[in-house]
């Protein structure tokens, strides 16, 4: 309803919010997965519920969906009671839930007809509904293609598609860009944009990415089932005005970045390309000299506040007990003499082929022992066939690859048990405790007797595990699911670490403390190699590579890379920026109602 209605009332709100709680159950325990929100959604908006996993976003998506019901509290969409008419409510909303809810063994335009037969779209209607969604998603050369060999990006837009073929009055997208390179994001955006704007569409958007939510015109903070802040995301923005800050000296940006952490008065310091950003407690001028000992040279230069700053100061203002800085207690195994003390990892015209198709073609790169080394690239660029691969766990078709002074080829075991693995999910056994997973993974590294118990008590110690030791891994919140994985890929005291988006969907305290972890491994001589979608851990990294379609479209250093994305419109390009204009800029969607 637009503003302005002809009674001269605020026009009613498209989603309302009132003490809304749920709880679920776990055995005897009693998961509070919401505690007492209380919001509003306007009608032809985006609304972005932002927060890390395990916040709440995706138990309150389905709430407002009528797929739970509700303990305490109520939910209205469009003026109806969710608890009262769930189908009703039902009937006018689109819900594209996590993973995008496709058939994966059917193709695009089965999967089409699926979503509409099942709400109800006429068939003569069809052809058009269905033109217009192709067009609007890029997707009208794929129909006969299987959604299971789609992208992630491609599988995004589809499930996208899909919950618009019966066109609602509100959309919910729950975490539609998780796992999903930038220029799929941005490509999602324009689609979001156009409804809202054309189609008078009203969207609810859950996120983990903290960016997104200045795309929102306003956005609900959750953190642990309860809402942190409520309004227009510059609001949240504006509140940190005068606190934010680049920070350069000669100490070298992973040191300066760890005892800025420390510093009072301080309670944000994150990397960012050559520089330091920090975010003080107080807006209030601080004095560089003696803020950190080891650098008398330190600078201070103002910088704008963003959304991200406002978020951890809340979340610092909740815990007022911040962790000790890590510890860098790695030993190191000698060099070998088949090992260079510089190159650790090296690889040379590296081919993949699964049968006619190449899906990583002519790579070439070196990693340096102590360097944190970025592969990047778009959904389906071949980063994680190459990853596979440096890991020993996929052999090349053409090309040299050596691990460790180890050739892939002939002595893949080796080279394995020099190697730490960290995957996205964190390959945890949930039915295991934590205690059971650590003594499970290090006796996988082959550790016996007094070393492995002695790697045990670091591990509990040094991620501040011992307290949940008997805690099954599956019932461990996020971070520290996090801080086990890391643990465990640890224990063998490994000289090269693999990261695998190490940090999706985590808070950004958990994140931060994870980094400072990476640093100072990696000031200690661990080798460290990461892919990521998240722009903001390639500013943490050494050096990079950017591929797309099996190919290295660009290396080297990160402000190198942002350097040469410079235009007179974009003078001080971001990550993502910089990412996007190697890649090719993102296709402008034609638009669809």
């Amino acid at each position: 309803m637009p503003a302005g209605s002809p009674t001269g009332h605020a026009p009613q709100p498209a989603l309302s919010l009132a003490d809304v709680r749920h709880t679920f159950r776990a055995g005897k325990r009693v998961l509070t997965a919401l505690d007492g929100i209380t919001a509003e959604a306007a009608r032809g908006a985006v609304t972005g519920l932002i927060g890390p996993d395990g916040a709440g976003k995706t138990t309150l998506m389905r709430l407002i969906a009528g797929l739970l019901r509700i303990d305490a509290g109520r939910i209205e969409v469009l003026g109806i009671d969710v608890a009262r008419n769930p189908l009703a409510v039902q009937a006018r909303l689109g819900y594209m839930p996590q993973r995008f809810g496709l058939y994966e063994d059917l193709s695009v335009a089965e999967n089409l007809d699926l979503y509409a037969d099942l709400q109800g779209v006429p068939r003569g209607e069809r052809t058009t509904r269905y033109a217009e969604l192709l067009r609007m998603t890029g997707l009208a050369s794929f129909t006969a293609r299987m959604a299971g060999r789609l992208s992630g990006g491609m599988k995004q837009k589809l499930g996208l598609a899909c919950t618009l073929v019966h066109p609602p009055d509100l959309l919910l997208l729950d975490e539609p860009t998780v796992g999903v390179d930038p220029v799929s994001r941005r490509e999602l955006w324009q689609i979001i944009d156009h409804l809202t704007r054309e189609a008078h569409m009203t969207v609810v958007f859950s996120t983990a990415y903290l960016d997104e939510a200045e795309r929102c015109d306003s956005v609900l903070l959750i953190h642990e089932g309860r809402l942190l802040g409520h309004g227009k995301p510059g609001q949240f923005t504006a509140e940190m005005a005068g606190r934010s800050f680049f920070a350069t000296a000669s100490l070298g940006r992973r040191r300066l970045q760890a005892r800025l952490a420390q510093a009072p008065g301080v309670i944000d310091a994150v990397i960012q390309g050559s520089r330091v950003r920090v975010v003080r407690a107080e807006a209030t001028p601080p004095v560089a000299a003696g803020l950190v000992a080891e650098a008398p040279d330190l600078v201070l230069i103002p910088t704008p506040p963003r959304f991200e700053d406002s978020f951890v100061a809340r979340l610092r203002a909740l815990d007022t007990t911040p962790a000790p800085p890590p510890s860098a207690t790695v030993a190191l195994p000698p060099t070998t003499p088949q090992m260079p003390s510089g190159d650790v990892i090296a690889i040379a015209h590296l081919t993949r082929r699964f049968g006619t198709f190449v899906a990583v073609d002519d790579v070439s790169f070196t990693v340096a022992r102590g360097e944190i080394f970025g592969l990047l690239g778009a959904n389906g660029a071949g980063k994680s066939t190459t990853f596979r691969m440096l890991c020993g766990l996929l052999p090349p078709s053409a090309g040299t690859l050596r691990v460790a002074g180890f050739d892939l080829r002939t002595a893949a075991a080796p080279a394995r048990g020099r190697i730490g693995y960290m995957a996205q999910k964190f390959s945890l056994y949930g039915d295991l405790s934590v205690a059971q997973n650590l003594r499970f993974f290090s006796s996988a590294y082959r550790l016996r007797g007094a070393r492995q118990r002695a790697r045990i008590a670091w591990a509990e110690t040094e991620f501040e595990l011992g307290a949940r030791r008997d805690a099954t891994a599956r019932d461990l919140p996020l971070g520290f699911k996090q801080r086990l994985a890391l643990a465990c890929a640890l224990m063998h005291e490994p000289e090269i670490l693999f990261l695998d988006e190490p940090t999706s969907g985590v808070d950004p305290l958990a994140r931060r403390e994870f980094w400072r972890r990476i640093n100072a491994l990696a000031e200690a001589g661990v080798t460290v190699l990461v892919t990521t979608h998240f722009m903001e851990e390639a500013e943490y990294c050494d050096r990079l590579v950017i591929m797309a379609q099996g190919k290295v479209l660009a290396a080297g250093e990160p402000e190198a890379i942002k350097r040469a994305a410079r235009t007179e419109a974009r003078p001080d390009p971001t990550m993502e920026d910089a990412f996007i204009a190697v890649i090719g800029s993102p296709r402008q969607p034609a638009h669809a109602a």
